[in-house]
């Protein structure tokens, strides 16, 4: 019965996906309609998806349909430029078609990228009224240094705070473009330079290469930019499994590890490193128990069941501790005009960063409607769904009117880019030249849209479970005997 409910769960959430990306389309192109009725144009079709029609109906002469590729919409406006090979055949017409004046494409081809801000702009409102989780690490302090990795090799160390990333200023660890993570994604060059607060010592530079983990095959995605480092975040004890190490050496839920064999702990990373490096060690950890400092030792063990859910995997000593989210889960309300600039701005460096030769930035980093559709089926699982929808529609209805706004055939930048050349000009363009560059644009465009929808379709639908401790049991077990032989109750 349970998996029946998930199913039917996970099907209503799909055919949410589908409504939000019709509402999306729907508004876009309804600019383009409703301009169009406003200028005086012919409407021949609204579409929303490109190909044959599954279903289609005649109304006021405009025949309204859904098409069979579930990518975009659109309306056929014949007095506009060519579109025929790529829309289909114009509906039988008795008579030729005035012309239109330049200006009247200028504003048929505009009002859709308007409409898609527009809506952008409601739903941005309706966040700044109602709320968004916080995603926003405000922290800039390094809590976890990975071994092996660029950052490491480098010398940076857990709690070096950094300041600036190739002599910009950061601000905070990662949610916004100025942050540490989206500073380095977006890097260039083959060096990046961090300029760091290091305890003790003051400021520094440490200049660190780079990772970027190659795909197992053509249809996984190359891995973004990244040096090895997490932020730092308070270690709090959420539950002890019970007959662990960690429940007999006297750990209590809510406490706060502060260090471990007089070392500071930044990170949970960092702390179950120490963990399963310790060997036959046994630890002194300091706890913040409301407001006293107490030393517990303990000593982590190999669970008595061992890895049945990983066979394959050495076993790990383990002290069966799990840990509070170090993230504040809280509402923010940031104002229309923050959120459109911040999205406008990470599409311009989207965009800069997939032009320039020194990035890491490609097109397959690219997201189409399946991976676009699987952002949006996370969303709804998640906590807050309506809400992160909504923020969802603020990002990509602000990116979709920037990038049909660029001039390129086909896209409503296009069409704005031929009428003015076309008003420059005080004559029509060639329509055969057009039709011919329209359709050579579609081709790379549908290229483009297989291999993104490739890409998107190889990677994991459903995400990976959170890690449990040290990538154990799911409930580990120790003996009494063990940890009656290994370890001391701490007062």
């Amino acid at each position: 019965m349970e998996t029946f409910l998930t199913i039917l769960k996970n099907i209503g959430i799909i055919l949410a996906v589908i409504f939000s990306f019709n509402v999306i389309i729907f508004v876009h192109e309804l600019g383009h309609f409703l301009a169009a009725r406003w200028r005086g144009l012919e409407v021949e079709r609204f579409q929303i998806w490109f190909g044959k029609p599954i279903w289609k109906k005649t109304i006021n002469g405009v025949q309204y349909g859904l098409g069979s590729i579930p990518a975009g919409g659109f309306v056929a406006l014949p007095q506009m430029a060519p579109m025929e090979s790529i829309e289909g055949d114009n509906l039988e017409r008795k008579n030729p078609l005035p012309p239109i004046s330049p200006l009247d494409k200028i504003i048929v081809a505009f009002a859709g990228p308007l409409f898609s801000f527009l809506l952008a702009l409601a739903a941005a409102v309706t966040i700044w009224q109602i709320g968004k989780p916080n995603d926003f690490l405000e922290t800039q302090t390094v809590g976890y240094v990975a071994t092996e990795m660029p950052a490491a090799k480098a010398g940076l160390k857990e709690g070096d705070e950094i300041i600036k990333i190739n002599g910009d200023k950061v601000h905070g660890f990662g949610g916004s473009l100025d942050s540490i993570m989206e500073r380095i994604v977006f890097s260039t060059g083959d060096k990046i330079t961090l300029t760091i607060n290091r305890p003790g010592i003051g400021e520094m530079e440490v200049v660190t290469g780079f990772h970027v983990e190659e795909a197992s095959n053509f249809t996984k995605r190359d891995g973004v930019r990244q040096i090895g480092i997490l932020p730092a975040s308070t270690v709090i004890v959420e539950n002890l499994f019970k007959g662990g190490p960690a429940e007999f050496s006297g750990f209590k839920v809510n406490d706060k590890i502060l260090s471990v064999d007089g070392e500071t702990i930044y990170s949970v990373g960092r702390f179950q490193n120490l963990i399963a490096e310790s060997g036959d060690k046994l630890l002194n950890v300091v706890v913040l128990r409301g407001s006293e400092e107490i030393t517990l030792q303990t000593k982590p063990l190999v669970p008595s069941n061992g890895y049945r859910n990983n066979p394959a995997k050495d076993p790990t000593p383990m002290i069966g501790m799990g840990f509070k989210s170090p993230y504040k889960t809280g509402l923010v309300y940031p104002g229309p005009w923050e959120q459109i600039t911040a999205t406008g701005r990470m599409m311009v460096t989207t965009i800069s960063a997939l032009t320039s030769s020194d990035s890491s930035i490609g097109v397959e980093q690219l997201s189409g409607p399946v991976g676009i559709g699987k952002v949006q089926f996370h969303i709804l699982q998640g906590e807050y769904p309506i809400r992160q929808l909504l923020y969802f529609w603020v990002l990509f209805n602000v990116n979709l009117a920037i990038f049909n706004l660029l001039p390129f055939p086909v896209l409503d930048g296009g069409h704005i880019t031929m009428a003015t050349m076309e008003w420059i000009r005080k004559k029509p363009l060639n329509t055969k030249v057009l039709e011919v560059v329209q359709t050579a644009f579609v081709a790379l465009l549908l290229t483009m849209f297989v291999y993104v929808t490739m890409k998107d379709s190889f990677t994991s639908f459903v995400r990976s479970a959170p890690e449990r401790e040290e990538g154990g049991p799911s409930k580990p077990e120790w003996s009494e005997q063990d940890l009656q032989k290994a370890l001391k109750p701490s007062a």
